[in-house]
Formats: structure tokens, C-alpha cells, sequence
């Protein structure tokens, strides 16, 4: 059972936290034997940050404004113990507050993001993450971009709405039938909530621990980025304040690219379902993508 003393449970992937592509290299070019020599070698050399570094360095400072442990971050790793002894040193080093982990031997490592009882799982491992989804774990594939997000220790994350916070319903109606059965349905439905997405119950873990600092000195902030606009926009507004949910920021954009929005907002990790959005903006913000729902099919 989770401490319920922890609002958020949120794992991630070694070769997420960390930039382990040389090390890749010697694997895939080399072989198992040849890596592990690598990295037995070099296990007291610092590894560098890698996509989700920042994220989880930002998230586990939260601990620390509080005195109490509210968020746990758990390590998971392809790597034996043998050869993830360098991860854990960097770890150290860096003074990440992780002392949770599972070492895999190059299994899935999914189902232990389902035996921590996680409300998140990032990783670089598509297949993992599509494993995680089917299994009721929030999860993104954090996409290369080398971006280190806002520079303050504010936290800042944005969703996409439609297949992330909220579910595909509305999304196979604009595939099906266009964009003007999807309006008119829309504005039907105004006043019926929409289901929820696989990132409604870590949104809701965020809503919590925001609930723990006056709102002036609260270090999160969310924010829903989303192709919808006017008339659209009520459904979702609406959704939300039956969720009782506040998000800090909304930004309902009725078609616009989205990239120069999330870097103006400066996002630490944008989550979004469709490729299509993640690809531009990808360059300017770490990016999770969501393999869920209708555009993944």
C-alpha cells in the first residue's frame, strides 16, 4: 500500500532521468557483455540529466518546501542492479531524494509502475508506456528535445485536453463526423461532463498538493492547452468545476499551433496525445506524449 501520507507516486525510467545515449550505443553496437563493462567502469562518472531531470528535480523539491514527504519518485531501470549501481551513484550526486527502484534485467518495466501504485510513469520506451496506459497508469513517452523548461524552481505543467485529462469521446466525433458535428455536440452537451482522461487522477494528486501552500506561494502550476475554442470551450470548463478542480492557467487556441503558446508559458513538460502537436514543440519544451485514444489507434 502507498504511504498515505503521499499525494503523488510518480516513476520514471532511467534512461528518462538520465542521458544514458553513449551508453545505449555501446549496447546496441557491442552487446550485453561489452555494456556491462562500461558501465561497471564508469560507475562513479556523473551521469547528465536527461528529458524528465528537471521535472523530478522540481517535483521532489516540493518534499522539501513542505518538511513531509508528499511526493515519491521511484526509479526504473532496464539496467540489472549490477550495471544501475552508476545510475544510483548519480543519483547521489545529484541529490535526488529516490530511494525506490527496480532493476529489470531488460524486461517491461511497467507492471512495477503498477506494483508502486504510481499516478505517473515517464519513459523513452513507447511500448512500456502503451503497457502502462492499458493498464490504468497516467504514462508519456518524454520525447528528445534537450530543453530544461522554466527557469525558476516553479514547476510548470500543461496538458492537452481531449485523450489526456478528459476521455477521446468528443475527439472520435470530430474524426467521424468534422468539425462542425463535433461543435454542435459539443454545445449539446454543455452542461454533461466529460469522462475522464489516463491523466485525470495525477491532475487531481497536483490539485492536492497545490492545497498545501497559500495559493501566492504555491511552486506548481498547471495549465490546459487545447485546439478547442468558443463554443467548445464550456463543456470543458464546465467538466472541470464538477471535477472541483482549479487549473492556474486555460488556453483554448480553436485550432492554433500550439508550440508558441507552451514557450511562452514555459512549460516544464507539455503532455498531448497527438504527435502532430508534439513534433513542433518538441524544440521549444519537454515533451510527454500520450499514446492513448482515438489518434493512437
Amino acid at each position: 500500500m502507498p504511504d498515505p501520507e503521499t499525494f503523488l507516486t510518480v516513476a520514471i525510467s532511467s534512461r528518462a532521468l538520465f542521458d544514458l545515449d553513449a551508453s545505449d550505443a555501446v549496447f546496441r553496437e557491442q552487446g550485453l557483455e561489452a555494456y556491462r563493462r562500461y558501465q561497471i567502469d564508469r560507475e562513479n562518472e556523473l551521469l547528465e540529466p536527461g528529458e524528465g531531470f528537471q521535472f523530478v528535480k522540481k517535483l521532489l523539491n516540493i518534499n522539501k518546501l513542505l518538511g513531509k514527504r508528499r511526493v515519491d519518485v521511484i526509479l526504473l531501470s532496464r539496467n540489472s542492479a549490477d550495471t544501475g549501481l552508476r545510475v544510483f551513484n548519480s543519483i547521489s550526486t545529484h541529490e535526488l531524494d529516490i530511494f525506490r527502484a527496480a532493476f529489470s534485467s531488460g524486461e517491461s518495466l511497467y507492471r512495477y509502475a503498477e506494483a508502486f501504485d504510481c499516478d505517473l510513469f515517464l519513459s523513452t520506451e513507447p511500448g512500456d508506456v502503451r503497457q502502462a496506459l492499458q493498464n490504468g497508469i497516467a504514462a508519456a513517452t518524454l520525447l528528445s528535445s534537450r530543453k530544461t523548461g522554466s527557469p525558476t524552481h516553479t514547476l510548470r505543467i500543461a496538458f492537452d485536453g481531449d485523450a489526456v485529462l478528459f476521455s477521446d469521446q468528443a475527439e472520435r466525433i470530430f474524426r467521424d463526423e468534422g468539425i462542425e458535428a463535433f461543435t454542435e455536440s459539443e454545445a449539446r452537451a454543455a452542461d454533461r461532463p466529460l469522462e475522464g482522461g489516463p491523466f485525470k487522477a495525477f491532475l487531481m494528486g497536483l490539485h492536492r498538493l497545490q492545497g498545501e501552500f497559500a495559493e501566492r506561494d504555491c511552486p506548481i502550476r498547471t495549465a490546459l492547452v487545447t485546439a478547442r475554442g468558443a463554443p467548445a470551450h464550456e463543456r470543458v470548463i464546465k467538466t472541470l468545476r464538477a471535477w472541483d478542480i482549479r487549473l492556474d492557467e486555460s488556453l483554448f487556441l480553436g485550432g492554433r499551433e500550439k508550440a508558441a503558446f507552451l514557450r511562452a508559458y514555459e512549460a516544464d513538460v507539455f503532455f498531448d496525445d497527438q504527435t502532430a502537436n508534439c513534433e513542433p514543440a518538441a524544440p521549444h519544451v519537454a515533451i510527454g506524449h500520450v499514446p492513448h485514444g482515438v489518434r493512437n489507434e
